[in-house]
């Protein structure tokens, strides 16, 4: 026995774990075909849009036939980084040409992104850069996200921690 556990009921506490982990990432992948985005819940992870979003904000994403129009915040990556970015639409150019150009910017910010996109790339192409239009968000819920990014070590003690609960939990 393990603890005071038979191998029976760790091996069903590890199953359980593994059960949970599943779920969760059949979630995220029913959500992202669902929003028809790779990535339908992102953190925003710097003060360049607030007011309107502050640091730690939890926003949701559509990209499901939504058109895209000057004043709303869309996520989009650029090519060759990996943390997408969360900006106003503040110019479109289309003129009856397919797919939608957009120029955005932070509301915190004093100068558009064209510094931010890619080298040589002026605009976002709506159907290539950008993950998704913001359709809501929950303040501050993202913050813990942050916290594991910037204490790597806070990862390693929560993964023991919820190790330690499969364990020492009795059914």
């Amino acid at each position: 026995m393990l603890g005071g556990m038979s191998p029976r009921s760790y091996a069903v506490q590890i199953l359980n774990f593994a059960f949970i982990m599943s779920t969760a990432f059949m979630m995220w992948k029913g959500l992202s075909i669902i929003a028809d985005s790779p990535s339908p819940i992102v953190v925003v992870l710097s003060g360049s849009m607030e007011p309107a979003f502050q640091r730690g904000d939890l926003l949701f994403l559509w990209n499901r036939g939504y058109p895209t129009a000057v004043g709303d915040v869309v996520v989009y990556k650029v090519k060759g980084k990996e943390i997408p970015i969360v900006h106003r639409v503040i110019r479109t150019f289309d003129g009856g040409v397919k797919p939608l150009r957009l120029l955005t910017k932070g509301d915190n910010n004093a100068a558009d992104d064209t510094e931010l996109y890619a080298p040589g790339q002026s605009y976002l192409d709506r159907t290539t850069d950008v993950i998704g239009n913001v359709i809501g968000y929950v303040p501050g819920v993202g913050y813990v996200t942050i916290m594991l990014s910037e204490h790597p070590w806070m990862k390693t003690v929560m993964l023991g921690l919820m190790g330690l609960m499969v364990v020492l939990q009795r059914e």
